[in-house]
């Protein structure tokens, strides 16, 4: 185990410093891109500008024929597609496949310094993101960059969910985590072939009836623990958790909820898959102006923030107006991004 002191000193020689503490920056949706199509790279520009994170992925959902291609694709895209203020973000490949290395060091070492985050795929335990550390930290004095790339890795198999924590606290680079709930249930032998939401048999039944009628049944959320879980060790180490991918991309009232579930739960985002789930990340992860008011409201009744109050007939008091505080906090950051999410809170 490393000395604590030593944590936030650099890895490698000339490596930039350590952050010590995770920006938390709006990321309401995580829009992949497959950088090898270049009819989908010409729409970037335009699509930028909607979301708050663009992420090349070079890892699932691309050919191993066309591996290479989506690495200079994404280069090309760094290089040429104005940013703004929306971040750019890419999933590699994975540490056990041939092309996770040449990811890492073609992406470093050319566009290392357009790039915010780097997203690693089926993280088992620390030793997964402490190879990764090293390794960024050695690439990143090699390009004279200034600023560390931070981490994000995807809790993918049963035992990166039982490593969780130690997941969390690997590195000073981790930014957050994100459900990857494909993966995740195959490697769990879970027996549902969805990506991501509920299932249909997956519920709980009312009691039988005295006169034996129908009993109404319930169906539950399949990943609320594993949501759960991973909210409290991101919010134990500073760090950020966001809901993975939802499937169904005609279903957009299950991708709703699923994203609310995420949201309520303390997720602050999620991943789109097709522009059609960009406007339902937006809506979800961005608090509703009925509630920013009432949260200001409480936060202006309570005064120093101690005791307790009845207002609207309600009791109100100082862990209440903390909740309020952190709806209020994103909305003010939310604002500052959105001219018309600004409109409608009145900052």
């Amino acid at each position: 185990m490393r000395n604590p002191k030593d944590f936030f000193k650099p890895l490698a020689a000339g490596a930039p410093e350590p952050l010590r503490e995770i920006p938390f920056r709006p990321s309401r949706m995580i829009h992949f891109f497959p950088p090898h199509l270049e009819k989908v790279t010409a729409k970037l520009p335009e699509i930028a500008p909607t979301v708050d994170v663009l992420l090349g992925n070079l890892e699932d959902a691309i050919p191993m024929d066309a591996k290479e291609a989506a690495r200079e694709g994404l280069v090309r895209v760094a290089k040429t597609v104005p940013m703004g203020d929306t971040q750019l973000w890419t999933r590699v490949n994975s540490l056990d496949s041939p092309w996770a290395l040449d990811d890492l060091e073609v992406l470093v070492g050319e566009v290392g310094d357009k790039l915010d985050v780097i997203m690693i795929p089926k993280v088992e335990g620390p030793e997964d993101i402490h190879y990764v550390d090293r390794l960024l930290a050695q690439l990143e004095a090699k390009a004279g960059l200034k600023k560390p790339l931070m981490v994000h890795a995807i809790l993918e198999t049963a035992r990166g969910v039982a490593n969780v924590e130690e997941i969390c606290a690997a590195s000073p680079r981790m930014q957050g985590l994100s459900l990857g709930p494909a993966d995740l249930a195959a490697n769990r032998r879970m027996k549902t072939t969805r990506v991501g939401g509920g299932h249909p048999g997956y519920l709980v039944r009312e009691d039988p009836h005295e006169d034996e009628g129908p009993r109404t049944t319930y169906q539950q959320d399949l990943w609320h623990y594993t949501i759960a879980r991973m909210v409290d060790a991101c919010a134990a180490n500073g760090i950020l958790p966001y809901y993975g991918p939802f499937g169904d991309i005609k279903d957009v009232l299950a991708c709703e909820d699923q994203f609310r579930n995420a949201y309520l739960l303390g997720c602050v985002g999620a991943w789109s898959l097709h522009p059609v789930q960009i406007a339902i990340a937006k809506k979800v992860f961005s608090p509703e102006p009925s509630e920013v008011d009432h949260a200001r409201e409480v936060i202006e009744a309570m005064g120093d923030g101690t005791g307790a109050i009845m207002l609207n007939g309600k009791m109100e008091d100082d862990a209440s107006v903390k909740q309020c505080h952190v709806v209020v906090e994103l909305a003010r950051q939310l604002s500052e991004r959105d001219p018309e999410l600004a409109a409608s809170y009145g900052f």
